[in-house]
């Protein structure tokens, strides 16, 4: 298997959930696993527009990211291909609820062999990403998951 899916319900409309995507302060506050921050140098929010960035772990570890916007759909959709090592494609979805946002996050591996050698990392800090949106777009929340 190469693909992780989460899910999350946010009470935030979509709108609010898709402007701490495209807000390139905003998405390096949450994005990544719990003690990671960001270094965008490139954030060109738009379809083929180019990503590129730097995650810090918590022992001050740099890992550098490049990625492509393949698909953005404002409210509804973005779909990132992560170019460098290891290959994937992470589409997040947002479909309104009566309560305010179902969040889907899908990250398909290039390689079902890489997928299950880092499935320990993840599937876990997929969960951690979503609890960092949660916080940053309904911080009385405070990441609680489903």
């Amino acid at each position: 298997m190469n693909t992780f899916t989460h899910t999350r319900n946010l009470p935030a409309a979509p709108s609010a959930i898709f402007a701490a995507i495209q807000d390139p302060a905003r998405l390096a506050r949450w994005w990544g696993p719990n003690g990671f921050s960001n270094r965008f140098e490139v954030f060109e929010f738009q379809p083929g527009g180019r990503w590129i960035f730097d995650m810090v772990g918590p022992d001050g570890k740099v890992y550098p990211n490049e990625s492509v916007f393949v698909n953005i759909e404002a409210d509804r959709q973005v779909v990132i291909q992560h170019v460098c090592q290891p290959h994937f494609t992470l589409t997040i979805t947002l479909a309104p609820t009566t309560e305010g946002t179902l969040v889907q996050w899908e990250q398909v591996f290039d390689d079902a062999a890489v997928a299950e050698a880092v499935r320990h990392i993840v599937a876990p800090a997929n969960e951690q990403n979503l609890d960092r949106l949660s916080t940053e777009v309904c911080p009385a929340n405070q990441g609680k998951s489903d």
